[in-house]
Parts: C-alpha cells; sequence; structure tokens
C-alpha cells in the first residue's frame, strides 16, 4: 500500500516532464496576469474613491494658488520721467560637471585667465569628488569674461543664460532702490519692497504672457536726486559731518521726490551695501530734531485756542521745573510775543505755551500728526520712535522743543508738510501718485487757519528769524531750524550736535517740502566758531531750493523788495551767481517771463 501511494503521488510529476502536463504550465501565468490586473483595479479604485472625496465630501473649498517665482518677472525700476534706475541683464554663468572634466588642475589654470579671484583650493576639492554633477565656477560674468571662457574650450566647464541685477544709476538713488542677491532676491529698499509686500503689485504689472512686466514707477526725480546730494556731499564735505541726508517732498501728494543718505553705497557692491555706516538715516534712523519740532508746539497751541499771534509769554528768566531748569541758547531776556518766540527759538516760550495746553492734549496731539508710532511707507527700512518712559511736565517741557524723544526726519517731514498744505497729514510714497489718490488716504490735523499762520511764522523765520540763511532768491522759502545735542557715553554733548533745516517753498502756496540734515557739522573761522543749523543746514537747504526749484517748475518772483534783499544775502554768503539759479532768474525777470 505505501509503495503504491508513493508510486501514484509520482505520476502527475513524470506526467508534467513528459509534455502530458502542459495545462500545468499555463494556469501559472494566467494567475499572475490576474493578481497584477487586481492590483491595478485596486490602485485605481482609490485614486477615483479620492477625488470623489476631494469634489463631494470635503466642503473647504481650496482658494491657496501656488505661483512660481519664474512666473513674476522683475520689473525694471523707472524714475518718475521714465529714466532707467534698476533692470535685469542677461549674463553667462559659468559651471563644471566634474564627472567630464579630464584635468582639473589644468582646468583651473585655465580658468585663472579669464577669472583671476578664483578661490583655487576650494574649488580644487569640489572638482576633484567625480561623483559631483554640478558645481558653480563664477555668476552672471560679463560678456568678455563669457567670451574668453568658451575660447578655452575646457572639458566639463559649461555655460548657463541667467539674469543680473544692474543699476544705471549707481549710487544717485541706492537707499531708495536697494539691491537684490545673486539670486535677484531684494535685500534693501524698494527691491524688497518689491519681494516682501508687492507680491499682487509685481502681478499687476506682468502681462498676459508672464514674461515680462511694465515697469514701477517711482516718485523720485532723477535730476532732484542729483541736485540734493551733490549739495549734501559739498556740505558734507565743507564742515567735516560724519554724515548727511535730506529729502524733497510734494507736500500735496506725499511723492518723495528725492531721499539722500550719506554716506551711501554702491548697489552692485553688497559688501559695501551691508556696512552699518550705510543704513538710510531718513527712515531708518531716529534722532532729535530739536527745534524744528517747535513748529508742531506752535500748530498745537494756535489750534487749541490757548496761543494766539498776538499773546506774550514771559522769556525773562529759565523756567524751573522740579530740579529742571530750562534755558534759552539765545536768551532774549525779555517778554516775547508768539512770532518772536518762534523766530528767536525761545525753549522758554516753547515750553509755556505747551504746559499751557496741558499734558494730555500735549500727547493726544503727537498721536494725531503720528509722532508716537513708527512711520511705514514701502520702504522696509523703518525705525520708530523713542520716546519718553513716562509722560510727565518735565517730558511734556523738554518735548515741546524736541528735546526727549526721537523720531524718523521722514516723519519729521511728513508734519511740516501737513502743517503748510492746509492741514492734511498725508501719507509718505515713494511710488508716484496723484493728488486725488492721496487726497483720499489724507488726514486732517489742523485747520486752514491754523495753517494759515503757520506758514506766516515759517517765510517770517526765513526773512528775519534763524533761518535767514536758507533765501534762495524770488522762491520765497519758509522753514524751521533744528539743533540738538547728541547723546555721547550715555549724556548730552554740547560739543557734538545734529543740526537740521525743514522748509517748504513758494511759501504763500506751498508745493515742495525740503529737508537737510548734518550729522556733527564742525565749526568753521567763517561761521565764527558756531555750528548750529543756521550756519550749516540752513544755507545748505539755500542752495538745494536753487537748484531744484526751476527744475520742479517753480517761477521764481524777483519784482519784491524782500527778493532783492535775498539777492544780496544770496551774494554775500555764496559769492557772485556764475550760471546759478538766481542768476537765470533775473535773466527771466528782464525778459518779462
Amino acid at each position: 500500500m505505501t509503495q503504491q501511494a508513493s508510486t501514484g503521488t509520482a505520476q502527475p510529476a513524470r506526467h508534467a516532464e513528459s509534455g502530458g502536463g502542459s495545462r500545468f504550465l499555463v494556469r501559472e501565468p494566467r494567475a499572475r496576469v490576474k493578481f497584477i490586473m487586481g492590483v491595478f483595479i485596486a490602485a485605481y479604485a482609490v485614486v477615483g474613491l479620492k477625488a470623489s472625496w476631494l469634489m463631494l465630501l470635503n466642503d473647504k473649498p481650496q482658494r491657496k494658488v501656488v505661483v512660481h517665482k519664474q512666473q513674476l518677472p522683475r520689473p525694471d525700476v523707472v524714475d518718475r520721467n521714465g529714466l532707467m534706475l534698476a533692470a535685469d541683464e542677461p549674463r553667462a554663468s559659468i559651471f563644471a560637471e566634474p564627472f567630464r572634466m579630464v584635468d582639473v588642475d589644468a582646468a583651473l589654470m585655465a580658468l585663472m585667465s579669464a577669472l583671476p579671484d578664483l578661490d583655487v583650493a576650494k574649488l580644487r576639492k569640489r572638482l576633484s569628488n567625480k561623483r559631483r554633477k554640478f558645481v558653480w565656477i563664477a555668476r552672471k560674468v560679463p560678456p568678455e569674461v563669457e567670451s574668453r571662457i568658451m575660447a578655452l574650450g575646457i572639458p566639463g566647464i559649461r555655460i548657463m543664460k541667467e539674469k543680473k541685477r544692474v543699476y544705471p544709476a549707481g549710487r544717485l538713488v541706492a537707499h531708495v532702490v536697494g539691491f537684490t542677491d545673486i539670486d535677484k532676491r531684494g535685500i534693501a529698499g524698494m527691491e524688497q519692497f518689491l519681494d516682501n509686500r508687492g507680491k499682487l503689485f509685481m502681478a499687476s504689472l506682468a502681462n498676459e504672457s508672464g514674461k515680462e512686466a511694465r515697469p514701477v514707477e517711482l516718485a523720485l526725480d532723477a535730476r532732484v536726486q542729483q541736485a540734493l546730494r551733490a549739495e549734501l556731499a559739498a556740505a558734507k564735505e565743507k564742515f567735516k559731518a560724519i554724515a548727511a541726508g535730506g529729502l524733497v517732498m510734494d507736500v500735496r501728494t506725499g511723492e518723495i521726490l528725492a531721499l539722500v543718505s550719506l554716506p551711501d553705497f554702491d548697489p552692485a557692491d553688497r559688501r559695501e551695501a551691508l556696512k552699518k555706516d550705510r543704513l538710510n538715516r531718513m527712515t531708518a534712523g531716529v534722532y532729535e530734531l530739536g527745534s524744528v519740532i517747535k513748529a508742531v508746539t506752535f500748530a498745537m497751541a494756535l489750534e487749541e485756542g490757548t496761543a494766539t499771534l498776538e499773546k506774550k509769554y514771559d522769556a525773562r528768566f529759565p523756567l524751573q521745573i522740579g530740579r529742571r531748569k530750562i534755558r534759552d541758547y539765545h536768551a532774549q531776556k525779555r517778554w516775547l510775543s508768539v512770532p518772536e518766540i518762534f523766530i528767536h527759538s525761545s525753549n522758554i516760550g516753547t515750553a509755556k505755551m505747551a504746559l499751557e495746553v496741558g499734558l494730555q492734549k500735549h500727547w493726544q496731539f503727537l498721536q494725531r500728526v503720528g509722532l508716537t508710532e513708527r512711520l511705514r511707507t514701502e520702504l522696509p527700512e523703518s525705525a520708530k520712535p523713542l520716546l519718553p518712559r513716562r509722560w510727565s511736565t518735565i517730558a511734556s517741557a523738554t518735548a515741546s522743543f524736541g528735546h526727549g524723544f526721537a523720531v524718523q526726519p521722514l516723519q519729521g517731514a511728513q508734519v511740516i508738510a501737513a502743517l503748510v498744505n492746509g492741514g492734511w497729514l498725508i501719507p509718505p510714497t515713494f511710488l508716484k501718485r496723484d493728488e486725488q489718490t492721496a487726497m483720499a488716504l489724507a488726514k486732517k490735523v489742523i485747520s486752514e487757519e491754523t495753517s494759515h499762520k503757520m506758514r506766516y511764522l515759517f517765510r517770517l523765520n526765513a526773512v528775519d528769524g534763524t533761518a535767514k540763511r536758507a533765501a534762495a532768491p524770488g522762491y520765497r522759502v519758509g522753514g524751521k531750524t533744528g539743533t540738538a545735542e547728541k547723546v555721547i557715553n550715555g549724556r548730552y554733548s554740547k560739543d557734538n550736535r545734529l543740526t537740521s533745516f525743514i522748509g517748504a517753498f513758494p511759501m504763500d502756496d506751498p508745493k515742495y517740502l525740503i529737508l537737510v540734515m548734518l550729522d556733527d557739522p564742525r565749526p568753521l573761522p567763517e561761521t565764527h566758531g558756531f555750528a548750529t543749523s543756521g550756519w550749516n543746514a540752513v544755507p545748505t537747504a539755500g542752495r538745494v531750493v536753487a537748484r531744484i526749484a526751476p527744475l520742479l517748475g517753480v517761477a521764481p518772483k524777483l519784482d519784491t523788495e524782500q527778493a532783492q534783499k535775498e539777492l544780496k544775502l544770496w551774494r554775500r554768503l555764496h559769492g557772485k551767481p556764475q550760471g546759478s539759479v538766481p542768476q537765470v532768474a533775473q535773466r527771466q525777470a528782464r525778459a518779462g517771463r
């Protein structure tokens, strides 16, 4: 039985070997095919169920749309007149494929003839690894370098076409336009705005193909920028200042027509741009603007009705508040009217005006004009104001003349613009904007009547006060000076100052505001040992106005007695005009223009 059973079970195997079991060989592949088909059917079923769930069961709409960076081309940047300030330029980038290279040392020697700054040791180590498939050699080289490398014919060295961000205006508009890194990511200025806050703005500039974009039109006027930078650079050198800055603003639209901060940088040199002393002082720095802030106090007192142009205040003695005494720099030691307090820049009179308004209302007015909050513009470089820790009587008194709190210079300029334009606080912008759009964003902070009085005081100060040397014959400049002691090693220094001037023109119908600031100017023999604003920042502003007013279409008026006085003062300060604006203005007046 055992033998028969074993024989019976062995027969199928023999049949298979002899060909009688061919049906077993056919059935096995069929089973495999059925198994594979089952796997595919199951996979399709899972995909189908997932799709059905997304369409039918998931009630949350998928709103997020991912846009690849290459779909949003970086636009050119131009000034308000179409002058190119930033653009993309086709460049070649050099890379290596180590696994294709024959002789690394020979290749490096050849490359150094075209690229002498190569880090040979670092590059040799990377190129010697044959498992690497890609190694950068140089990014975005000039066309002549590309031609030289192409002519070398080195095995494994290849060229990739990219675009490099170039800045035709160079240093002229560096702090406004900013710069990008090697991969065209915005690092500062408007370039960073286009990346961080301007995605939708960039998308709005792209055409239908998404391959080109309309230029970004800035409010800047390169001609005005050039004039402002030249005069600031000359003043910085003349008065041995460690830094200088300034801006020009349209008081009716809030457009920044020019902004300069010295020392500046070349946008093509990122190492220079990142130095600490290259910050944009107009927006990224905060400073005590000194007596410039007195204008804010005057506007507050006139608006609240606690002061009038006829009212007088006792400035015979220092003002005692607790253990502190407030004194005047050039003490008149008499009763002063409100206009006299303004033109003599009396700390005593200004503090008494602020204390009359009261602590709460004083703080509320500072809030109303935006001096207690960080000013935001398109530029990412924006500093927060430094305010007194406790709003007390002494804090109010000293803040009334700009001592004890610091703001962005642009922030101070915005407020002064509101004091002369009819009382409208308009957000500054570095993009082109019309007056209608500006007024939709504006906030009323003082009445037209108060603004009219402030224009009178500003002009009076340029005729008979501390701003006399701002004379630009025929252009009716007005403004307020500021000289603030700097904090050195935690204490105010009498030998280190920040001088500034903020004014506007033409003062009978203000259109443009100008700010000039010098950091730590030195006294000169011709300034009789003084280093205050009236001797440096003010005459610099006058020269700027004389240069930019014709560019901005402001017609001079030289047919008045005051204009003739200003012309004489100009000659005394700056010498005989040779092709300068006053001389041109005289010729225009004689021609009846």
